[in-house]
């Protein structure tokens, strides 16, 4: 079957194997010119390349292959012949690096470039003309012209390998994906803390200690016991240098180029189980089997020589094999306890002047820089490495925010923005109820596709600094290909169009509509896919003390029904035709139907609560933390209720509490005050200590209403509670709460350290 999707252009295509179809491209070409005719490709075509040109063959036996496999039809190469496909590389033509132009009349296929990466770009594009599988059909393409180049140079898909090994086949099988959406770097993370995936010879034991680890699949990743003395490391996996030279071989061919991420100073408990020398106990410790850290070391000696000299010879290793000008170096998450208490880290602050630890990160990531620089490589770590003073030549991968790469940008560093929202592919992208366990967050296709990796706060000598973005894959939940096809499609061509076409060709209809033609191929070739995010979206809106909610839908051609008397909604509820406009508290639940078919797994639903407070400014004596900004200012005073999806509607805190000033506007009769927090026990966020509540008439003196403590345990491993105060009746403008922070009990991977407080609504009656 001929893949059936449509172009933003709404230009159709006529001819006998499609009959009146749009053309079926993800991502968008910049320019599409169609004519009338076709060129059909048969046994009679051939292909013509000019030989003298390294890597045009590979390209050339690419499309020989895959047509071959399609149709059983072989071309022939560079015989003269009625019908042909020409390459043409024409370094003079002024076409766009990795651009291409694609010509297609009745007798001849021309696709022209200035490189091969565009010669393959436009091999590609042939291809997602033609149908997905073998088939007898015709193999016909509509005769048209395509100028097409992209947007940024940077266009990414990451992979974790660590925290589940993934064979050969398996990554050939990702690259072929991003290939196939005209995606160049792999960034595969090859070190983790649980597991190393790189053969080095001159240290052995990373792979046959730290590539092999204690079972524990059948168990939720955070809550898998530690190896004990005497079990088998069975689980895992290692690449030889032998197999990595033939996947990056395989990439280049396919214009793909691979960035090796060799994690340091933090993330490296398989190295250290391996060469116990490397940490600041130098304790013995067996491989982590999952994310129980109690007691184990995980971090690299940053005041010891010997562990300069190690990373050296393994990164002299990793840059012989791989030709990428980039080599990344983590940098991420590093617990700077053990060096607070380690003699030699010490010791080498004080020889260094380092006033603290974020210094002493700073340093290590510095001299590592110097060892890279010196094989003529450049270095990419992820934000952190701003952290204490940024290397003098790294590029910076953004990925808390964009924050990071906004002040690597300022600095004149490269950047490469991969924020947790929307670009972690981990996270669920519908539901979540009923998909298949994640990590958490939600980032949906249409999170995915409204990215814009430039930050609105870069001026435009900056932008040049945003190399592009990238989609990263997490696997502590990830342990079958058929669960990371499912991950991937299709938010994988959705990021990829965001990253080649033009920002004013971009329309989600538009890609929605294409998108259904890539289904129907992902289904033909056996490839697990989501089919669509069934959750209606409820959007709402808090102005002048008045609320209003919009509701949406990511599904092409679905309508949406709700309720708002507590019941269910179904086919006879009331159709959605536009904003519902809240004037009590209630509870809104809504579903998507197409076809006349309810598709919503579960409802959508969210509450709101009326009160004297809506509309009214909040201000922080702490500011919320930038990664979780709820909607603004006013999130605690919007009327909306947060819900266990801890991504939304929710204020976060860390490490300082939480410090907030209602001001009502004018006097009014107070008689409660609430606070609303959220417990997640997997996420370190807890419900404060306690909550204590201060009023005012005059914003300057405040009296105490009152405080209420904790009622729960700890350790409860998800809770939503009100923290209710009532107030003796009296005139009040201002509200002063306070939440006090917790710290991570004992038992959990963060013992002691400061945990986070979720705050959704402060609610005044």
């Amino acid at each position: 079957m001929a893949w059936v999707i449509a172009m933003g252009t709404g230009l159709l295509v006529q001819s006998a194997l499609y009959g009146q179809q749009p053309l079926p491209l993800i991502p968008q070409p910049v320019e599409t010119h169609l004519s009338t005719g076709s060129f059909v490709i048969d046994s009679h075509t051939t292909i013509q390349y000019p030989t003298a040109i390294p890597g045009i063959k590979a390209s050339a036996d690419f499309l020989v292959n895959a047509i071959q496999h399609i149709a059983g039809i072989r071309l022939t190469e560079n015989r003269v012949g009625v019908k042909s496909i020409t390459l043409e590389i024409d370094k003079q033509a002024g076409i766009h690096p990795e651009g291409y132009q694609l010509i297609v009349s009745s007798k001849k296929i021309t696709i022209k470039a200035g490189d091969k990466a565009g010669i393959f770009y436009g091999l590609e594009t042939i291809l997602q003309l033609l149908p997905a599988i073998q088939t007898n059909a015709v193999l016909s393409i509509p005769c048209l012209e395509i100028n097409d180049y992209p947007r940024f140079p940077w266009r990414g898909m990451h992979l974790d390998v660590s925290r589940h090994f993934f064979g050969p086949d398996i990554v050939k099988e990702y690259i072929d994906l991003m290939a196939s959406y005209k995606m160049n770097v792999f960034h595969w993370h090859l070190v983790d803390d649980q597991g190393w995936r790189i053969e080095i010879k001159k240290y052995p034991k990373l792979t046959e200690t730290g590539a092999w680890r204690v079972d524990q699949t059948d168990k939720v990743w955070g809550e898998r016991p530690q190896a004990k003395p005497g079990e088998a490391a069975t689980y895992g996996g290692y690449y030889t240098q032998e197999q990595i030279k033939d996947i990056i071989r395989y990439a280049a061919e396919r214009n793909i180029t691979i960035v090796p991420e060799i994690e340091m100073p933090g993330h490296v408990a398989s190295a250290i189980a391996s060469y116990p020398y490397l940490s600041c106990t130098q304790t013995p410790q067996l491989p982590l089997t999952g994310g129980n850290y109690n007691n184990m070391s995980s971090n690299y000696c940053a005041g010891n020589d010997s562990v300069f000299v190690f990373l050296e010879n393994v990164l002299k290793e990793v840059m012989a094999l791989f030709p990428s000008a980039y080599i990344h170096i983590g940098g991420d998450e590093v617990d700077k306890g053990p060096w607070k208490a380690c003699p030699k880290c010490q010791a080498r602050m004080h020889r260094e002047g380092l006033k603290n630890e974020e210094e002493l990160q700073s340093y290590f990531i510095k001299r590592i820089e110097k060892i890279v620089v010196a094989h003529h490589k450049k270095m990419i770590g992820w934000d952190e490495i701003l952290e204490g003073g940024l290397a003098p030549e790294a590029a910076v991968m953004s990925w808390r925010g964009e924050a990071g790469g906004i002040e690597a940008a300022r600095m004149k560093h490269y950047v490469v923005m991969t924020p947790g929202n929307p670009c972690y592919f981990d996270h669920y992208q519908a539901g979540p109820e009923g998909e298949p366990h994640a990590i958490g967050g939600m980032n949906t296709l249409k999170n995915v596709y409204d990215y814009e990796p430039i930050p609105k706060e870069l001026g435009a000598a900056e932008e040049d600094y945003v190399l592009g973005a990238q989609g990263n894959v997490w696997t502590e939940f990830i342990t079958t290909a058929e669960y990371l096809e499912y991950m991937v499609l299709p938010r994988m061509p959705a990021l990829a169009e965001v990253l080649w076409t033009p920002k004013a060709n971009k329309n989600f209809d538009s890609f929605n509509q294409r998108l259904q033609s890539q289904f129907k191929a992902y289904g033909q070739k056996g490839l697990h896919f989501c089919p669509g995010n069934y959750t209606v979206t409820i959007k709402p809106v808090s102005k002048d003390g008045k609320l209003t909610v919009s509701l949406s839908t990511e599904i092409l051609n679905g309508t949406i029904y709700y309720t708002t008397d507590g019941t269910e909604p179904g086919l006879q509820s009331t159709l959605y035709t536009g904003p519902i406009d809240i004037s009590s508290s209630v509870t809104l639940k809504a579903v998507v139907a197409l076809n006349h078919q309810i598709l919503s797994v579960q409802a959508s639903r969210q509450s709101f609560v009326m009160h004297a407070a809506i509309g009214c400014t909040v201000t922080y004596t702490n500011p919320a933390s930038r990664y979780y900004p709820a909607d603004g200012p006013n999130t605690l005073t919007d009327g909306v209720r947060g819900t266990y999806n801890a991504g939304k509607y929710w204020h976060g805190f860390s490490e300082k509490d939480l410090i907030a000033t209602v001001d009502l506007g004018q006097l009014k009769t107070v008689n409660s005050v609430s606070l609303g927090c959220l417990q997640k026990y997997g996420d370190w966020i807890f419900l404060p200590q306690w909550v204590s509540f201060e009023v005012s008439a005059n914003g300057t003196d405040f009296t105490s209403a009152g405080t209420v403590k904790n009622p729960l345990d700890i350790s409860q491993k998800q809770a939503i509670y009100d923290f209710v105060q009532q107030v003796p009746a009296q005139q009040v403008r201002y509200i002063r709460i306070t939440a006090k922070n917790n710290v991570c009990p004992p038992g959990h991977s963060g013992a002691g350290k400061p945990g986070w407080i979720f705050a959704d609504e402060i609610v005044v009656h």
